[in-house]
């Protein structure tokens, strides 16, 4: 890399940024209502707010739009990738390496064309003390003292511990959550550290902040929170709410103290099998009968040790399902690998540190290469904590896995209907369009037809897309029909390469609610078709 030259910002192509803003969903959704109050405290000093994963690609934006074409340029977009090996010295890409705050102004900046930025950046950790993502708070053109953005640093720290809370407590709706803080007039309202306890007091997760509670150098992770604090899990109980702030006092082994505010486990909430409507799991149907039925199977699968195998087309929504069980089970530690290009000593070193029940995802199983098969066979003879869920875009027979293995990983397989054949699609649609768009973007009857009609080989993920790419064209708050993406090329004869357009014809006119027209387009026939096909097989609408 060269200083003196104006390399423009790299920014990455729209494939890889929807890959990297996947992979990063739970923590926009964790982060997203804090970015919003932080902007509103800075926008009128033209500051700019990115989010970007731990690779430093900037996965979430907030910034004027104004000044879009300055900041596209300057690289404090959407997409824009500001890992030091690519920008050099930077805000993000400086906070990734030190995992710790810092302010990059000015002339610190590697690249000449950055030279004119003020860059204050924060790590975010997970629950796990791994960093997650960077918060970055930028100016275009910044005052020449440095001593300038030191309000920006207290705003932008301040942000990320949030964040970090924030995602503690979405994880812990079933563990006690131990809040912390130096002073009790922000115990309740903004404790500065917090940690996740089971039942025994030993410790499932924690924010950054906590880190200090515990000897250096020291394991977290399952250590028991009567090592560091004169506390035990049965005097939690105590440090609730109706109790004054000021008489939560905790004592540290160190001799200092600490102000506590303590969070009871939430009592189970009714099985989906009796109707529950909220919940990791139920939150993934809006009524549709095979998908409620596999909801409610994984629902009595999570606790438990069983493999299980999800099997599925690409974008039904396999990785969703698996986190959710996980977030069901009684697993402390989630890890997530893509199997492709996993070679056996990556696999190793992921799984080197398990501390406790551990899920262990494996996404695209057929992809496993075979000396990884085998290595992962005595990895999992070796870790009995490990639990894993794994997917698959390919018939479960067809795997190809050593059987050893295969059984090792599918105690159970669950099948994820494709989109074309779910009743609760426009629940889909309008529960996507709600959360991109905040309610302020509506269909009109004409493109919510066309989007009921539509085949969707590519399942939940070309539905999102093809909303995202709506909501883009569309001017105004009513997307039409000439907003809609084009439906992509027209399979042969109506039939996908694996799939009968005769199979399932039932289904599909169920799922349209005896639709002909519906379920013409969705199979890429005409009505007079469906009709024909309709009395060949004997077939009457309900009722």
């Amino acid at each position: 890399m060269d200083p003196m030259r104006n390399d423009p910002a790299h920014i990455v192509t729209e494939t890889e940024l929807r890959d990297h803003r996947k992979q990063a969903e739970w923590l926009i959704a964790a982060a997203r209502s804090g970015l919003q109050s932080l902007f509103r405290q800075v926008a009128g000093q033209n500051y700019v707010l990115l989010l970007t994963d731990a690779k430093g690609v900037c996965v979430d934006f907030f910034g004027d739009d104004l000044f879009t074409d300055d900041l596209r340029r300057s690289g404090l977009y959407l997409g824009s990738n500001w890992s030091e090996s690519l920008a050099g010295t930077c805000g993000v890409g400086a906070c990734i390496v030190t995992q710790a705050p810092v302010t990059v102004h000015q002339d610190d900046h590697f690249g000449n064309a950055h030279t004119a930025l003020s860059c204050t950046a924060a790590p975010i950790f997970d629950s796990l003390g791994q960093l997650a993502a960077v918060l970055d708070i930028s100016l275009l053109r910044s005052p020449a003292p440095k001593t300038s953005q030191k309000l920006a640093m207290t705003l932008v720290t301040a942000a990320a511990r949030r964040v970090e809370m924030a995602n503690l407590m979405a994880e812990s709706p079933r563990d006690w959550v131990l809040r912390l803080s130096s002073s009790p007039e922000f115990l309740d309202v903004d404790p500065e550290a917090a940690v996740r306890l089971d039942g025994s007091g030993r410790v499932l997760g924690y924010t950054r902040a906590a880190r200090h509670l515990f000897p250096k150098d020291s394991v977290i992770l399952g250590s028991r929170i009567d090592q560091v604090l004169d506390i035990s899990i049965d005097d939690l109980p105590d440090l609730m709410r109706d109790r004054p702030t000021e008489e939560r006092v905790i004592q540290m082994r160190d001799g200092g103290g600490l102000f506590g505010h303590a969070i009871a486990p939430k009592a189970p909430r009714t099985p989906l099998r009796n109707n529950r409507r909220d919940g990791a799991l139920a939150g993934l149907t809006g009524g549709d009968p095979a998908m409620a039925q596999l909801l409610s199977q994984a629902e009595r699968l999570a606790p438990g040790r069983v493999p299980l195998l999800i099997a599925g087309e690409t974008g039904t929504g396999k990785t969703r399902l698996a986190r959710a069980i996980h977030m069901t089970s009684k697993s402390q530690g989630f890890i997530s690998l893509v199997c492709a290009g996993l070679e056996p000593r990556a696999l190793a070193e992921a799984c080197r540190n398990v501390v406790g029940p551990t899920t262990l995802h494996l996404r695209r199983i057929e992809d496993l290469q075979p000396d990884t098969a085998a290595a992962l066979g005595g990895l999992l003879d070796k870790t009995p904590d490990l639990r894993t869920i794994a997917t698959t875009c390919v018939d479960p027979a067809n795997l190809g896995l050593p059987r050893p293995v295969f059984h090792r990983l599918a105690g159970c397989t669950l099948s994820m209907p494709p989109l074309r054949m779910r009743r609760d699609l426009d629940w889909l649609i309008s529960r996507h369009l709600g959360r991109h768009a905040a309610g302020a973007m509506r269909l009109s009857p004409s493109a919510r037809a066309e989007l009921m009609g539509r085949r969707w080989p590519g399942n939940i993920r070309e539905l999102e897309q093809v909303l995202d790419v709506a909501v883009a064209f569309c001017i105004g708050p009513v997307i039409d029909l000439p907003d809609l993406p084009d439906n992509g090329p027209a399979l042969q004869n109506g039939v996908s390469p694996h799939e009968d357009a005769s199979d399932g014809l039932e289904d599909i006119l169920e799922a349209c609610g005896w639709n002909m027209a519906c379920a013409a387009r969705r199979l890429g026939v005409n009505r007079s078709t469906i009709l024909r096909r309709i009395r060949k097989a004997g077939l009457r609408a309900p009722g």
